[in-house]
């Protein structure tokens, strides 16, 4: 007994640290990310842009919160047409190159409805730049089902499609609603746990502890009902930030529209590495494209590769010899939307 009674107050000092350690790094002043903005060549869809007279502005709720799209109907379409649903990757908005996109499926009879998650973009929510991925997944569902419900969509013909994490999220979603007709999956994200070990591998375990303690600062902050910590999500080598690389930092450098954000709340660093959408995919039941950049940096190859084989017959890649911001753009960007209108025009 005496053992037991001995083993319990080890337990309970070392529950009682951990707490005050937690409670000094969410209370202690100081402890801060500097700001890293952005130098963006811009080949996506600013504000300021002229409205493409074939798209609407649109909004839905979730549990209360409503979200902003926009919706790309074909001209003169005389019955209900398939329509493909599209969320942004991590910290992306709609007014970040989904437009490119959109305009091609619309151009081939389809519609198409991309939004911006909450927290993020016009879409409502506090506090701002909050990645959480079950608000995602949720906001993904609300989209196919606000798309669903408009009379000039097909509700059995509607599409995802998801680029890099919302590529992830497509896979997920797909795997827990079965009368998804098809999925598009670009250069997904599709394993946090294996992304995150590149990551440190990457950083170093010297930054990946800080940011660990960043993560740890902003949840604790969320549980006490205090203002979030937010990180840069893209920044130079050295400096805080989710992704601290050079190739991350020049890659949405080159695709941030001007609304771009470049923060979240931390939180995610903690989180992520527990999100395993290639765990999913033997529950989806429709036909899946994966595009797959062979020089991917950021979304391991391995955990695609791995996605296709359980999906078997389910799946149907495509390779690309680039990484993975080189997809959005020029020749690349023109052939892999090929592969894509290929793939919907047979599914849909």
């Amino acid at each position: 007994m005496e053992v037991v009674i001995g083993i319990l107050q080890v337990i309970g000092i070392v529950v009682a640290v951990f707490i005050v350690y937690l409670l000094v790094v969410a209370l202690v002043p100081g402890i801060s990310a500097p700001e890293q903005p952005l130098e963006t060549s811009l080949p996506s869809t600013p504000k300021t842009a002229i409205r493409p007279p074939s798209r609407s502005d649109v909004s839905f709720e979730v549990r209360g919160t409503s979200l902003s799209a926009w919706l790309y109907l074909p001209e003169e379409a005389s019955a209900p047409v398939p329509c493909v649903v599209m969320g942004n990757g991590f910290g992306g908005t709609k007014d970040m190159l989904l437009e490119s996109y959109a305009l091609r499926f619309q151009a081939a009879g389809l519609a198409a409805l991309a939004f911006d998650y909450r927290h993020f973009g016009d879409s409502e929510g506090e506090p701002r730049q909050l990645t959480w991925i079950p608000y995602q997944l949720q906001d993904y569902a609300a989209a196919v089902a606000y798309a669903r419900g408009r009379k000039e969509i097909d509700p059995a013909r509607v599409a995802l499609w998801g680029t890099s994490a919302s590529g992830g999220h497509v896979v997920v979603s797909a795997a827990r609603d079965s009368e998804v007709a098809c999925v598009v999956a670009q250069c997904p994200g599709l394993d946090g746990r294996a992304a995150a070990l590149e990551g440190y591998r990457k950083v170093g375990i010297k930054n990946g502890l800080r940011l660990i303690v960043h993560g740890q600062r902003d949840l604790v902050r969320s549980w006490l009902g205090l203002s979030p910590h937010k990180i840069p999500i893209v920044g130079r080598p050295g400096s805080i930030a989710c992704m601290p690389t050079q190739d991350a930092y020049d890659g949405y450098a080159s695709i941030a529209s001007e609304s771009f954000v470049n923060e979240v709340c931390a939180r995610i660093t903690i989180r992520g590495d527990k999100y395993r959408p290639v765990t999913k995919a033997k529950r989806v039941r429709c036909p899946v494209l994966l595009l797959i950049c062979e020089s991917d940096e950021l979304a391991p190859v391995s955990a695609a590769e791995e996605t296709a084989e359980k999906l078997g017959d389910l799946a149907e890649v495509r390779r690309y010899p680039i990484g993975h911001f080189d997809i959005y753009i020029g020749a690349n960007f023109e052939r892999s939307v090929a592969d894509q209108l290929e793939f919907l025009s047979r599914h849909l």
